[in-house]
């Protein structure tokens, strides 16, 4: 069932990415999708927020495409925009999920193929700093603790 939060600022967006870290287990995928400026990259530093990094060391890797960061699980921070859907084959990104980390990828729309298991997050902008975050838990993608 999906979950639907309704977030009225940017920290709350942050928040709700913390949360969301704080149930995942090592090898999970996080799936954001949302129009360019709908706060994924914001939901993103929370759940870096929530594994413990800094969040000053998280931005969009919109150039770099994928970052990785260390805190209590590695975190992987991709994200697709400027690439068109056959060119995420070429990163590597599969692997990325099976030593021990968390990959949370940006506009995956664009990946090319399925990430069975994933935890699905769409971001909707409500206008002005309100969002509407549904997020979709693949079953075994995240702990109740």
């Amino acid at each position: 069932m999906p979950r639907v939060i309704f977030s009225r600022s940017e920290e709350e967006t942050e928040d709700a990415g913390a949360a969301l870290a704080a149930r995942l287990e090592p090898g999970a995928w996080v799936l954001l999708v949302g129009d360019l400026g709908a706060g994924k990259t914001a939901f993103v530093r929370g759940m870096a927020v929530g594994f413990g990094v800094d969040p000053d060391e998280v931005s969009s890797p919109t150039f770099t495409l994928v970052q990785e960061y260390r805190g209590r699980l590695k975190f992987y921070h991709v994200d697709l925009y400027r690439l068109a859907g056959c060119e995420a084959d070429d990163l590597g990104l599969v692997d990325l999920g099976s030593n021990g980390g968390v990959v949370a990828v940006e506009w995956a729309e664009k990946l090319p193929w399925d990430v069975a298991g994933a935890v699905h997050v769409r971001i909707t902008d409500l206008g002005g700093d309100r969002r509407e975050i549904v997020i979709d838990q693949a079953p075994g993608a995240y702990s109740d603790r």
